[in-house]
C-alpha cells in the first residue's frame, strides 16, 4: 500500500468529509478512500453489456411482450 498525505485542505473541506465519515461510520481515511474509488472508477458498464443483461432477463420472463402488448398495456383504462 501507498501512503499519500493531503496538505493545505480547505477548513469547510475537512469539517465535510469527517461529518460524512461519521455519517457513514468510517474512519477518516477511509471515507476518502471510499470517495476516491467510487469518483476514480473507470470500470463503468457499457451500454452493450446493459442490453444484453436486459435481453437476457427478458428472455427469462414468464410474459413476452410485444410493442402491441406494450401499448395495450399502457392504453388500459385510459378511456
Amino acid at each position: 500500500m501507498v501512503n499519500f498525505t493531503l496538505k493545505n485542505i480547505p477548513e469547510y473541506l475537512h469539517l465535510k468529509l469527517k461529518e460524512m465519515a461519521r455519517h457513514n461510520r468510517r474512519s477518516l481515511n477511509n471515507e476518502i478512500l471510499a470517495r476516491l474509488e467510487v469518483n476514480l472508477q473507470t470500470n463503468s458498464p457499457q451500454a452493450s453489456d446493459i442490453l444484453t443483461k436486459a435481453r437476457s432477463i427478458r428472455k427469462k420472463m414468464s410474459i413476452h411482450l410485444t410493442q402491441q402488448k406494450l401499448d395495450e398495456f399502457k392504453t388500459k383504462g385510459r378511456t
